[in-house]
């Protein structure tokens, strides 16, 4: 219907914009000969009216379905007239496009080398257009150059430039949380640099890259479905191993589906089924690479995963041994190794001593919902006797007003915040997801939100968001947004957060043990190993004890 109204109104420019917008629905759908109809429509429509940017979109459209129907001579010849385009109209997003699809192009054409050359110009051009870009513009313009990140990893692994293509897989996340920590624009580490982090960091860092299948069509932000795994292991003497998974020949058709359906198992009253996930996800992600991990349990593992893989309980993976993984290592994450250089950067310069500790405050009201969020007894119990750990003063009830939190809350070194999380309830339109629940007042609505968060300029060495789901979000190319990062990203070093709507009871006596444990061990990651093995004796199911993870720096 728009395409005839225009077509009336005599407007060639929209016309263009909706062939092509037409042919790009019909190749999504593998509709190879109507997306070629309709790019062809574009291209004599947008050359007749000399609209260049629609015929630039046109050309390119042409190169990737000739691409795929292995006509690669013509795909590049298509690609490199788009090019030119982009570049005589000063379309520099346009004009990276082009390059990423004209250096996939040549990967399929096997002419690797080239390949890698123009998929790099690519990354290049994308790096320059994030100066001066606020953050939440940074993540949306990096999920659209996800897939040329990755393209760059498959040539370079079949180059069997290892170390490289571990250089681009770390360059290809968390750029906007990394500059965020920064304060400004810093390149990405080296893989001398990477080398040097693993040892300052006396750690085995496990990095974790989703490939697509090869012949996948991007449009716009929309990721494929993962057909290749690889795993870097980067050991504390510098040594790097790699490992990659066909995840087609595993069996895994729809990757996604199935770590969302492995990760629903693990909350199943039917313990066969629920060991069998938790079994399947120890055989794909950690025993291709369990020889390179340390066998002392107290030697750090830091996973750095990508995609879902974030929402997975590593700590409850279950060995051929039968036992749980936390029992054999000492786990956390991080959104990109880049980033544990800067928490323990952040760490080191720490002055306060205090710490401020919140529980079951009088609870808020969600939007449109007559009746305030459930009160949190044990919540209110666990801030009481983790308080008196810290030889401080519980803020409960009435007094955990936000504007009470925010006043002591820059100042603490360490947070405590035992109360209701919330992930898509609280969100403003565009901005990222996830707030905390305080006590209401006359001139608050008492969520605390990720928005407000990441403005704070926190001093804290650890936060503890003891509160469902605090370790999800948006799964974006620059990692999971939502409170976690909100939190890291506004000045904290360490930081505990849940994967799930954690059960009131256990969490107290986690929480409980491992501000306990962190009086014996400065080790973080430690200590949270301590308390889930407590934890696990008393409350063996995967839920009560699983599903908190310690981002950032360990110590």
């Amino acid at each position: 219907q728009a395409l005839h109204l225009v077509q009336r109104l005599n407007y060639p420019t929209a016309e263009a914009n909706i062939f092509n917008s037409l042919g790009g629905v019909a190749h999504l759908q593998g509709n190879e000969a109507e997306a070629l109809h309709y790019y062809q429509a574009s291209l004599a429509t947008a050359q007749a009216a000399g609209e260049r940017y629609q015929e630039a979109i046109a050309l390119g459209g042409l190169g990737l379905i000739y691409a795929q129907q292995k006509q690669y001579t013509e795909a590049i010849q298509y690609q490199e007239k788009s090019w030119q385009l982009a570049q005589q109209i000063g379309d520099r997003y346009l004009e990276g496009i082009t390059l990423g699809n004209w250096g996939d192009t040549l990967r399929r054409q096997d002419n690797l080398p080239a390949a890698a050359e123009k998929l790099q110009q690519a990354l290049d051009l994308f790096t320059s257009l994030r100066f001066n870009l606020e953050d939440a513009e940074k993540i949306s313009l990096f999920d659209t150059q996800v897939l040329t990140y990755q393209k760059l990893q498959q040539v370079l692994v079949a180059q069997n430039r290892i170390e490289t293509a571990l250089e681009v897989a770390e360059a290809g996340r968390a750029r906007a949380f990394v500059e965020r920590l920064a304060s400004t624009p810093i390149p990405p580490p080296s893989i001398a640099d990477i080398r040097r982090i693993a040892s300052m960091q006396k750690a085995t860092i496990v990095q974790y890259s989703l490939i697509p299948d090869e012949n996948y069509v991007s449009q716009g932000k929309q990721q494929g479905n993962p057909a290749y795994l690889y795993i870097w292991v980067v050991q504390p003497n510098g040594y790097i191993h790699f490992h990659a998974t066909n995840l087609h020949q595993q069996g895994f058709d729809d990757f996604n589906n199935m770590i969302r359906t492995h990760r629903q198992a693990l909350f199943s009253r039917n313990p066969q089924r629920r060991n069998q996930a938790l079994q399947e996800l120890y055989n794909l992600l950690i025993a291709p690479i369990a020889p390179q991990l340390p066998t002392d349990a107290n030697s750090p593992v830091i996973l750095v995963p990508q995609g879902l893989l974030f929402l997975l309980p590593f700590p409850a993976f279950i060995t051929p041994a039968g036992d749980s993984l936390i029992e054999q290592h000492t786990l956390l994450t991080a959104p990109s190794i880049q980033t544990l250089e800067l928490t323990q950067q952040h760490r080191q310069q720490i002055t306060t001593e205090q710490a401020l500790v919140v529980g079951n405050p009088t609870m808020p009201r969600l939007p449109l919902q007559d009746t305030p969020l459930i009160p949190l007894p044990g919540a209110e119990q666990e801030a009481i006797a983790i308080a008196d750990l810290l030889q401080t003063a519980a803020i409960i009830g009435d007094r955990a007003t936000e504007a009470a939190i925010r006043e002591q809350i820059t100042q603490a070194r360490y947070i405590h915040l035992a109360t209701h999380g919330l992930l898509q309830e609280i969100q403003d339109l565009g901005k990222a997801p996830g707030a905390i629940a305080l006590t209401p007042t006359p001139d608050n609505d008492g969520f605390l939100t990720s928005p407000e968060i990441i403005n704070l300029s926190l001093n804290a060495e650890l936060v503890v968001l003891s509160a469902c789901d605090t370790g999800r979000g948006t799964i974006t190319g620059d990692g999971v947004v939502g409170l976690s990062r909100a939190f890291l990203a506004a000045g904290t070093a360490s930081l505990v957060a849940t994967l799930w709507k954690i059960p009131d009871t256990p969490t107290a006596v986690l929480m409980t043990e491992f501000y306990r444990q962190l009086q014996h061990t400065p080790n973080k990651a430690q200590a949270l190993r301590h308390a889930m093995l407590h934890t696990k004796a008393i409350y063996p199911h995967p839920r009560d004890w699983a599903g908190f993870t310690l981002m950032g720096e360990q110590r």
